[in-house]
């Protein structure tokens, strides 16, 4: 039993219901769907930490909150960089009680933000997470390594995975005894797999030797994986 290009699409459309879009199939006309991937060394890496203080008072709480704001400036500033490229989200005061007493007692106030910091040069990662452990700044360090041009490595994403569609779809219609034409519909899905990588406080604290063998030497590093999915529909000639 020969199978024709529409009932082939039709098939197609029914195993791809669940997961991608309902596409009416159409008289000559092929349905296919593929991934493509774009992988590439990370470029910038992205550190978070929160500026914490805790004191009897709310006007306290807030006055350490802002000398420990003036040694991250401080801090670098000593390494290079201009305070105005971290960015801060808004500062949150919240009470504090003991919920060990029946009153659950007032005992102080808490006041936090979060800091967000790039950076190119990643060789400046070890001194300022370790300057901030130091000054007992910094809690919750984290990083992830990403893409500064995410946009661009998405577009190349897309295009590896149109470029697999067409050749399915190629293949598909060879097989019937047709040719690909024009492309009538597609839809794209892209995703990205940023790692964040925890910084504990017993390894922050770790002295950093110069003279020291990097641990990371002799290893590839770890890349940017993008992905995109494209479902397209093309005509058949």
């Amino acid at each position: 039993m020969k199978c024709t290009p529409v009932l082939l699409v039709a098939l197609l459309a029914a195993a791809f219901a669940q997961e991608r879009p309902t596409i009416t199939a159409q008289a000559n006309t092929v349905f296919t769907g593929a991934d493509g991937k774009f992988e590439s060394v990370p470029d910038t890496a992205v550190i978070f930490f929160n500026i914490s203080a805790q004191a009897d008072t709310s006007k306290a709480a807030y006055d350490l909150a802002s000398k420990q704001a003036d040694q991250t400036r401080q801090i670098l500033r000593t390494n290079g960089i201009d305070p105005k490229e971290a960015q801060v989200g808004y500062y949150s005061l919240q009470p504090v009680y003991d919920y060990k007493n029946p009153k659950n007692k007032l005992v102080g106030y808490r006041v936090s933000t979060v800091v967000t910091l790039k950076l190119k040069d990643f060789a400046k990662i070890g001194p300022i997470t370790q300057q901030l452990a130091d000054a007992g700044v910094g809690e919750g360090q984290s990083i992830t390594y990403t893409l500064d041009k995410m946009d661009e490595a998405k577009s190349k994403a897309v295009e590896d995975a149109y470029h697999r569609a067409h050749s399915n779809a190629e293949s598909l219609a060879h097989a019937a005894g047709r040719s690909v034409g024009e492309l009538s519909y597609a839809s794209v899905d892209t995703f990205e797999n940023i790692r964040a990588v925890p910084m504990p406080r017993v390894m922050t604290a770790m002295k950093m030797e110069a003279a020291a063998t990097p641990p990371t030497e002799e290893f590839s590093p770890q890349t940017v994986t993008v992905t995109a999915h494209v479902n397209a529909l093309f005509a058949l000639k």
